[in-house]
Order: structure tokens, then C-alpha cells, then sequence
């Protein structure tokens, strides 16, 4: 067997801190190079055996950068502001393996070039324009002139969480030189703004042998430019995921080397994506994948850049979060309390990088939440975000919802309760019940077959990624609304024939139940919500135990009744029985 590689990392960061995890499990010797004895990544895994210590020095250094490649097998980076044209000689020399490959990292430190080579290679990104360097006011007229009005504007290098990114609204000289105080003296370029309704990330990693696995799309939400949040998986319309992943997979594609991408992009309000830029390095909008996938995109990294077999990206988890812990301060208390809040808070995992200095937006740790159930996991959420120093209810609020009103439909419903009529409502009020009285969070809407087609099939078909996972649909007479939602959606459908004026519901029932081979649909007895109800939560118990729980306290409650009423029977004998308690 051959000795196992050993792994330089230029950067001592959060990022190689959690690379050294699945090192350490995996028996991959890590040396680190950052400037500092104890530097985040150096606190958690020791050298290898034969080495004196991890390099203490800049990761940009030349001198230095070479010193690890002697020692190393495989460079690799947990920061792209690295030097590329040293990584790109050692690797001519011979010296060691770098991946990703220089000439990745080099054009990906240039937001310029790598928006405009992914351009060229057909993928999509919004419109843009270079700026010249020194730009004059006619420049950015010039500019603002193709792109419209306002503009991003962005430096093309070194520019990370906002730090170089500037709105400008109009051309006036106190606009222009408001962007140019905050960008500095950097190269610039211009993007056409975007009015996009979510922001997008997808984790990529391709091995050295062209092997391609993707995660599932997460939802980043940014306040003040800095992520703060991020959602797992993606929930949007039926094929959102899917096309996400094929895009990022796309622009990865474009790219040389191995390793784990971090792929942002914008969706837009008509459905459309479009890339905004790519990490050749692990993401904070990859952190979740620690505990809510079976590999981490840690673990997945070393993996590529090893040629071993990369892991599954699958989720273990129904629903996740990732939450940014940033400072506040100077002070280290604000960083304790958000910690020990979220050590109350059932599926939380705290990850503290080990920084012993705080100052305002830095990024000192994060918090993974796991739940099974959007629902779950936003009442977790809640608190977990109250408990931040900037907490501010109007920002958390859609992000995570508060519960609803009584007879109000749930933000983040389990089932889907829908009718072909509102004179359908009263036969479905008993299912309602039940589910409040298990604390299933559900919805209940109006949608008809035949009077609203659109609405039912959009409904039915984006139910699945909105996190429905029952839909329980009655209907009258012709009753096709069980039958038509099921044939548009891969969720277990539960039919409830509602009695209408003639026939009895007899003719609802035969309806529901005939339902040609390959599209099954559930059906209960006429005008018994109450047992669609209860078998939902039946199939929702399948895959959340405490349902199951709750389950079999409701059977055993039934149970008593029933010997009660048995007891009392024999005592009052059935004449007394009848008269007294079946009268009441």
C-alpha cells in the first residue's frame, strides 16, 4: 500500500480548521501555512509525525509557499487570494501537485475575467462592463449608458463579503466618488443590477478524473452584504433544485483541476438563474453539509483532490440551516451567549473557529440546525436568531415565520389541505381539528379541477418542494380534484368524498376510488375528514417518530373510552345506558 499523501493548505483559516476534521477521521496528514503559531486551522490537527511544526508565514510568500510544496504532495487552498503564478511554477518544477489548478484560481481571482469567461462560454450571467483604471465621471456615464441605471459596481480583486461591492443610483460627482471612497484605488468593472427574488448557492465537487457530484441548492440570505443564513434544500418550484445543480455543474465544468467550487447565483423573478460568481474552495454556504449531508464538503474536498471516492452529497436530514455567528464587538460575550443559546435548541451544532479576537461583521463561527421538518426547523430558527445581538423582527420574520393565527394557514405546512368548493369547508373543518390537536402545521386552500385548472396543477406540482408531504383534497359529484392532484405530483394523496345534494356521495366515493392503474389515490369514507387526517399524520409518522408517539397515546386514549363506556354498561345495565348517557 502506498503511503498516504500528505496535503499543504495555504490558508490557517475557519475553512482549514474544518478541512483538518475529516483529515484527522480520515488519516490525511495536514501542514498549514498562515502567519501565526495558532491560527485557527493549527489549533485543531497536530503536523504529521515527521515534521517539525506547521510553516508560520504569509500564504502569499513566495519563500514560503515553496517551503510547503517540498514538504507537501498536494497544495490546496482554503483562500483564493493566494499567489497564483508561484503555485503555477512549483507545479512546472515539479515540486508538488496544486489543485485546483493555478490557472483556475488566477481567473477566478479577477471578478472581471471570470464573469467574462463564463460569458463566453455560454453561461448565464448579468450584463456588464469594464471600467478603465482611473475611471472619469464620462467612463461611468459610458457604462451606466449599456447597463442602465443603477449599477453594482465591483473591484476586481480582493473582494469578499460585500467588501467590494458599490451600489451606484445615479452619475452625479457625489455618487461616483461615494463608490470610489468606499472601493479604493482597485480595478473596477460594472454589473447591471439584479433584481432577483432569492440568492442561490450550489456546492460542486469534481475529482481529478472529471467525476462530477453536486449538493442540493440552498437559499443564502445576506444582510448588510454578509451571508447570515442559508436554507436546506432549496424550495421553490418543481424543477428549481435540478436546474440550480445543472447550472453550477455547467460553470464547474468550465474550470480546471479538482476540489469543492462554491457556485452563487441570482433567481429572477421570471424563473431564470443567472451566475454571479464562483469559490474554488470550500463555501459558507457549504457549511450546513457537516451534519445535514452524509459528506461533508470538507471531507469531499480532500477527497477530489486525493482521488479518492468522492462521498454522497445526499442530505440525511429533511430540512437544515446554517447560521452565521459574526461579532458584534471587541467584546467576546455576545459570541458566549449566542453559543450557549443554541446549545437549548434540539438539532443545533455549534462551531466557534477558535479566533480569540471579536470586532464588528467578523465571521466567528456558525451554527447548523437539522430538523424533519421546515416547520421544526423554523421555530428552532426563531430562536436561534432572537438570540443575535441585531436582532430585528421585521428581517427575521420572513425568514423564519412566526407561527399563525388560529384557522390560519402555516408558513411552512406538512399537509395540504385542499377543497373543490367552499361548501366543501365544513365537511373538511374535522380534519383541521385533528391536526391541531397533533400539531401538524398545514394549510387549507380552495382549488377546483374543473373552475381553476392552473391554480390545481400549480399547486400540486411545486407541492413536493415546498415541503408538503401529504395532501389530503375533497370533493363533491364529479369529485376529479383528488384524482387530478395525484396524477401531477408524487406525494400521497388522500381523497375525502363529500356528500353532495344527490346520490349520498356514493357517486364522489366511486369517483375517488376508481382511479386508473399507476396513479394510486387514498380514499376514506364519505364526508370523514377525520380519518384523512389521521392517516396523514400516519404516513407522516413513518419519518418523524415523535408522530408515532403521538400516534399511539391518541389509540390508547380511544381505548380507554371505549373500556369506560364498557364498565359503565355493565353497571347501568342497556336500558339505563340508553336512557341516560346515549340521550346526553
Amino acid at each position: 500500500m502506498a503511503p498516504q499523501k500528505t496535503v499543504g493548505i495555504l490558508g490557517g483559516g475557519q475553512l482549514g480548521r474544518m478541512l483538518t476534521h475529516p483529515a484527522a477521521l480520515l488519516g490525511i496528514p495536514l501542514l498549514i501555512l498562515d502567519s501565526g503559531s495558532y491560527t485557527p486551522a493549527k489549533q485543531t490537527l497536530l503536523p504529521p509525525e515527521n515534521h517539525d511544526g506547521h510553516l508560520d508565514g504569509p500564504f502569499t510568500s513566495e519563500p514560503h509557499i515553496r517551503e510547503l510544496a517540498k514538504k507537501c504532495d498536494i497544495l490546496t487552498v482554503e483562500i483564493e487570494h493566494v499567489n497564483a503564478d508561484v503555485l503555477e511554477a512549483v507545479e512546472k518544477e515539479g515540486l508538488c501537485e496544486v489543485q485546483p489548478s493555478p490557472s483556475t484560481i488566477r481567473l477566478i481571482q479577477d471578478k472581471y475575467q471570470q464573469k467574462k469567461y463564463l460569458s463566453e462560454k455560454g453561461v448565464p450571467v448579468s450584463p456588464f462592463g469594464e471600467l478603465p483604471p482611473n475611471p472619469t465621471e464620462s467612463d461611468f456615464k459610458a457604462v451606466t449608458d449599456k447597463l442602465g441605471l443603477p449599477v453594482m459596481l465591483k473591484a476586481k480583486t480582493l473582494a469578499y463579503d460585500g467588501r467590494g461591492n458599490s451600489p451606484l443610483k445615479s452619475t452625479s460627482s457625489e455618487d461616483i466618488q461615494r463608490s470610489l471612497d468606499f472601493l479604493g484605488d482597485r480595478p473596477l468593472y460594472a454589473e447591471g443590477w439584479c433584481s432577483f427574488v432569492k440568492e442561490v448557492a450550489v456546492m460542486v465537487v469534481r475529482n481529478k478524473e472529471g467525476q462530477v457530484k453536486s449538493y442540493d441548492a440552498v437559499e443564502t440570505i445576506h444582510r448588510e452584504s454578509i451571508l447570515r443564513v442559508c436554507l436546506a434544500p432549496l424550495r421553490g418550484e418543481k424543477s428549481l433544485n435540478a436546474r440550480a445543480r445543472q447550472l453550477a455543474e455547467s460553470a464547474v465544468g468550465h474550470l480546471t483541476g479538482a476540489g469543492i467550487f462554491g457556485v452563487e447565483m441570482f433567481l429572477m423573478a421570471d424563473g431564470s438563474l443567472l451566475l454571479n460568481e464562483i469559490a474554488p474552495r470550500p463555501h459558507n454556504s457549504g457549511h450546513h453539509t457537516i451534519e445535514a449531508c452524509h459528506t461533508s464538503q470538507f471531507e469531499n474536498h480532500l477527497r477530489a483532490i486525493l482521488s479518492l471516492p468522492l462521498g454522497s452529497t445526499d442530505l440525511i436530514v429533511p430540512s437544515a440551516a446554517m447560521i452565521n455567528i459574526l461579532g458584534a464587538s471587541s467584546s467576546m460575550e455576545p459570541i458566549e451567549i449566542m453559543r450557549d443559546n443554541a446549545l437549548t435548541v434540539s438539532g443545533a451544532t455549534v462551531h466557534l473557529y477558535g479566533k480569540k479576537e471579536s470586532r464588528k461583521a467578523r465571521k466567528m463561527g456558525h451554527i447548523t440546525l437539522t430538523a424533519q421538518s421546515d416547520a421544526d426547523l423554523t421555530e428552532n430558527l426563531r430562536t436561534i436568531l432572537f438570540a443575535q445581538p441585531d436582532a430585528d423582527a421585521q428581517w427575521i420574520n420572513p425568514i423564519a415565520p412566526p407561527k399563525p393565527e388560529v384557522s390560519h394557514s402555516h408558513a411552512k405546512p406538512l399537509v395540504g389541505i385542499i377543497m373543490g368548493s367552499d361548501s366543501d369547508l365544513p365537511v373538511m373543518l374535522p380534519a383541521t381539528k385533528i391536526l391541531d390537536q397533533f400539531e401538524i402545521p398545514y394549510e387549507l386552500t380552495i382549488t377546483s379541477a374543473h373552475r381553476t385548472p392552473d391554480k390545481m396543477v400549480k399547486y400540486a406540482k411545486s407541492a413536493v418542494n415546498r415541503g408538503l408531504r401529504v395532501v389530503i383534497a375533497g370533493a363533491g359529484g364529479a369529485a376529479h380534484l383528488p384524482g387530478m392532484v395525484a396524477s401531477e405530483t408524487v406525494l400521497p394523496v388522500i381523497g375525502v368524498p363529500v356528500k353532495a345534494s344527490v346520490l349520498d356521495g356514493v357517486d364522489s366515493l366511486y369517483s375517488i376510488v376508481q382511479m386508473p392503474r399507476g396513479i394510486p389515490c387514498a380514499t376514506v369514507g364519505i364526508n370523514n375528514s377525520t380519518n384523512a387526517a389521521l392517516l396523514a399524520i400516519k404516513i407522516l409518522a413513518t419519518a418523524i417518530p415523535k408522530y408515532q408517539v403521538a400516534l399511539e397515546e391518541y389509540s390508547k386514549k380511544l381505548e380507554e373510552e371505549v373500556l369506560q363506556k364498557c364498565e359503565k354498561l355493565e353497571i347501568d345495565g342497556w336500558d339505563k345506558y340508553v336512557k341516560e348517557t346515549l340521550k346526553k
